[in-house]
């Protein structure tokens, strides 16, 4: 198991995701600002490397308004270089990439424009990732979307909208199922038709549940996986007490992690930490994973 958690690092200064205002775009202001986010995603990918957390949820904002319009800037071009410097560092750490579009990019919309923005957002996402020199184990997290009133037609529509991506991104893609609209059972309807994989989501199942125990959750999202998908990607939180529905905790719940752990066996998978505190509670987390698996070393030796 990798642990890893989203986008930025709290320890350090830098921040990889800073931007401007889209009215003040410019071939100059966008080539100081890039320059600045990959010299800190880096910085980040060194430091996680050092401490043992080799899973990174780049951030989306890499490259402010990538895939608007008014952005017909080179910046893939420009920045060649450093892109397959860091994708190189990834590779030798063996650190595992993945990124994960907002809200609005949204492929199940009745809405054409929306749907043709979404997908410039993955061809975004995808060139990130190729230019980096990664294999398709780097994925593409996506959410199903909006029912738009009617659940089956958005389904549906999703289905044929992700069918016809062109398969360089299709081949990234990943779904995940969320709080309210969508269960596992939805994104398992939809791998099978359009052949992507599944992202199983631990909190996200507690809101909006599929019936199954975990065990059996993780046994049917990793059937999603080929084998050159990697092994699959788990995303973990648990519930901020005290909350909002849907709110992540600020900091990793040690006793609900122990317990997703010893239940989540003898199932492989990459953990992403959707926690507030980032890298610190990550770094808490590979500690209580270690410390697990070397009891369970003494308790069953190799061999025995």
């Amino acid at each position: 198991m990798r642990i890893g958690y989203p986008c930025i690092n709290l320890s350090l200064t830098c921040r990889p995701s800073r931007t401007f205002r889209l009215a003040a775009l410019s071939w100059e202001r966008l080539r100081e600002t890039v320059a600045g986010n990959l010299a800190c995603l880096e910085e980040i990918v060194r430091w996680n490397a050092e401490r043992g957390l080799l899973f990174l949820r780049i951030t989306s904002d890499l490259v402010p308004f990538a895939s608007r319009p008014e952005n017909r800037f080179p910046w893939d071009e420009e920045f060649a270089e450093d892109f397959a410097r860091i994708g190189a560092l990834t590779r030798r750490y063996g650190m595992r990439i993945s990124m994960h579009p907002g809200q609005y990019t949204v492929l199940n919309s009745p809405r054409e424009e929306t749907v043709t923005a979404a997908i410039a957002d993955l061809v975004y996402h995808t060139r990130v990732l190729d230019r980096m020199g990664l294999d398709r184990t780097a994925k593409v997290q996506i959410h199903l979307g909006g029912q738009y009133g009617y659940k089956e037609a958005a389904l549906e529509r999703f289905i044929r909208v992700a069918r016809d991506l062109d398969p360089a991104i299709r081949a990234r893609l990943v779904v995940e199922h969320d709080e309210r609209l969508y269960n596992l059972d939805d994104c398992l309807r939809v791998s099978e038709a359009v052949g992507i994989p599944v992202v199983l989501d631990v909190f996200h199942r507690q809101l909006n549940p599929d019936g199954r125990s975990l065990p059996k959750a993780l046994a049917a999202a990793a059937a999603t996986w080929a084998e050159a998908d990697g092994i699959p990607i788990v995303d973990y939180s648990s519930p901020l007490p005290n909350g909002r529905t849907g709110s992540h905790a600020h900091a990793l719940d040690e006793a609900d992690f122990r317990r997703f752990l010893e239940e989540s066996c003898p199932h492989d998978f990459d953990l992403m930490l959707e926690v507030k505190d980032k890298e610190r509670s990550a770094l808490r987390a590979l500690e209580i994973a270690r410390a697990l698996s070397d009891s369970r070393l003494i308790a069953h030796p190799i061999g025995v």
